[in-house]
């Protein structure tokens, strides 16, 4: 038996995977127990956790794999500073400390968190982008297929065009530091006044209420995009160089003032240059994948990277790169680069079996789960009121709370590896309702009125209420799609950009983005039984096989991970019902000081 260790940590989104013969085991980003939200520090509670879930000790770990080399990181980042003297040297100062403190000496680092680690168990180390690249080809299942990873920065690489074929990945082409699809969006991110690293959704989110009229000022100004899809940035525009912000005073004055702080209103401006960079980036994302495609024959995509999380890019890639099959890993930010740097030393030792069939992600649940009788302990040891529903009883009446037009929190099973809620730790609602969204935004999550939900629908129903390819299926919502135009409704007279926010746009409003499309997950028998039980139900009762599903957090927290976080996060919201397991917890039914009848609003700010 081999057990191989794969970890990522001191940047952000900190992660453990677990991989024993071949086979993908357990795997967790660090955030979801320290509640700290993009933590990059060393993931000892996810590594905790993944052994847990395995049933194993540290002592049995064959190999531990980091998930890119440090050395030739370090490199890169002296060599940038090096090169941007004076005015890089107070980023440099403030750098130098945490590489020498563990950054650089990784196998310290893990073998003083790992105490159990036996002395003959090696400390590996993968490429950053060929880590990547091994989350979304090797875990695919496919046994051949063309690979592309975007992304900010590994060690030079900011982004990778290879094939992988005979248990090999074989790069083929790659852009280098600082010209970096990563790092454009992100500047843009900043300049938006939402945080990097943690808020280019919210930059996706805001793009359809815009019109792309600075996309021209772009490919003019701030970056040379070429045929093949790799481009060029302008220093000019940027400050990240010297380690000191983003972006330039130039870049500053030809999108019409500072960035915008945390606190201030979003401008239609703004909504213009989110929708200029998003179109920018897809036409990018269309090119590279192009590309990759003339360069390996393959008829099949895998794709990894932060930048692989833009499910609109990716949906325009499924509609128009010429792929027949296009698969993207669920955590394709530096927390699956912990799974690809285990499943690159498993298969150059021949033990990932591929093309079965299936992915090795297994629905992407790959955290801890928790019993009936463990929640009931929590919930004892708390004070709330439930009641246990008998298991042939729990979907319907879930679905009869949600028809009744209330929201509900859904914590069942295993989490769920990735930024994505799918349906192990999520909130659900009827997304009939014009007004769900707002209320689900404002009173729940505490966050901005216009950021879209994601609809979760039958697979077998999917064709019926969006526009989407025969054979489509998105278990990982990781693409958009068009909401079907028999089931679209024209917005109201008069109304653009921002001053679209809320208005019914389709029989499904509150999953209906302003383009009229929708960051679809579908949902099987066999990935998700119990929640296809309850779209099955909601069917039954309304004609409707789709419902809303998002995270189960709050603003600026991460998705719960444990009972403990679940009930204390219903308890910090306006949750009507919280279903655990087979336990039903009302708000209703709470007493005051145990859960109060209605929670506090927090300050809308941007986290």
């Amino acid at each position: 038996m081999s057990v191989i260790l794969g970890i990522s940590a001191f940047y952000h989104d900190s992660a453990a995977a677990l991989v024993r013969d071949g086979r993908v085991v357990a795997a967790a980003q660090e955030e979801r127990f320290s509640r700290k939200k993009n933590d990059a520090g060393f993931p000892g509670r996810a590594i905790a956790s993944c052994l847990e879930v395995a049933g194993m000790g540290e002592g049995e770990i064959d190999a531990v794999v980091f998930h890119e080399k440090p050395v030739r990181k370090f490199a890169r980042v002296l060599e940038t500073f090096m090169a941007t003297v004076p005015w890089g040297l107070g980023g440099f100062v403030r750098m130098v400390p945490g590489w020498l403190r563990e950054k650089l000496d990784v196998p310290t680092a893990v073998r003083r968190n790992l105490a159990g680690l036996r002395r003959e168990c090696p400390v590996l180390f993968a490429g950053h982008h060929q880590s990547h690249g091994a989350s979304a080809w090797l875990a695919s299942g496919m046994r051949t297929a063309a690979v592309l990873t975007v992304d900010g920065v590994g060690e030079w690489a900011t982004a990778m065009v290879a094939r992988g074929a005979d248990g090999v990945l074989t790069p083929l082409l790659e852009m280098r530091f600082p010209h970096s699809p990563g790092l454009l969006y992100s500047a843009f991110t900043g300049y938006c006044g939402f945080r990097v690293n943690s808020g280019e959704y919210k930059l996706m989110g805001l793009a359809p209420y815009g019109e792309a009229r600075y996309a021209g000022m772009i490919l003019e100004r701030v970056m040379k995009l070429h045929e093949d899809g790799s481009f060029h940035l302008v220093p000019e525009a940027f400050g990240f160089l010297s380690g000191e912000r983003m972006t330039s005073e130039a870049f500053h004055g030809w999108f019409g003032g500072p960035p915008r702080r945390e606190g201030e209103a979003i401008e239609q401006r703004h909504a213009d240059i989110a929708r200029s960079v998003q179109e920018v980036t897809e036409e990018m994302m269309l090119r590279m994948a192009r590309t990759v495609r003339e360069r390996t024959g393959e008829r099949a995509l895998c794709l990894a990277g932060g930048v692989a999380l833009n499910c609109v890019a990716n949906g325009r890639l499924l509609r128009e790169s010429g792929f027949e099959r296009i698969w993207v890993q669920p955590a394709a930010g530096d927390a699956g680069a912990a799974l690809g740097a285990a499943l690159t030393v498993a298969s150059e030792r021949g033990e990932v079996e591929l093309g079965g069939g299936g992915d090795l992600m297994g629905g992407a649940m790959l955290g801890p789960a928790f019993g009936d009788e463990e929640i009931r302990r929590v919930l004892e040891r708390v004070g709330a009121v439930y009641e246990v529903v008998e298991a042939g009883e729990l979907a319907r009446r879930v679905a009869e709370w949600l028809a009744g037009g209330r929201a509900a929190g859904w914590f069942q099973g295993r989490m769920e590896f990735g930024p994505r809620a799918l349906g192990g730790r999520s909130i659900l609602a009827d997304p009939r309702d014009p007004g769900m969204q707002r209320r689900l935004n404002v009173q729940i999550k505490f966050r901005e009125s216009f950021r879209p939900f994601a609809p979760v629908v039958l697979a077998e129903k999917v064709h019926e209420w969006f526009e989407v390819p025969e054979g489509f299926e998105s278990p990982y919502m990781l693409f958009t799609a068009g909401v079907r135009r028999e089931r679209l409704v024209e917005p109201g007279a008069g109304l653009r950009g921002l001053g679209l926010a809320g208005v019914a746009r389709s029989e499904i409003p509150a999953v209906t983005h302003v383009d009229g499309s929708a960051r679809l997950q579908t949902v099987d028998r066999g990935r998700q039984p119990l929640l296809h039980e309850v779209l099955r139900h909601f069917d039954g009762l309304t004609g409707c096989p789709v419902l809303v599903n998002t995270s189960f957090n709050v603003r600026g927290e991460p998705v719960v991970a444990t009972p403990e976080d679940a009930w204390r996060c219903f308890c910090g919201t306006n949750l009507p019902l919280l279903v655990m397991g087979n336990c039903w917890v009302e708000r209703g039914r709470q007493r005051e000081e145990v859960c109060p009848r209605e929670a506090l609003p927090r300050l809308c700010q941007d986290d």
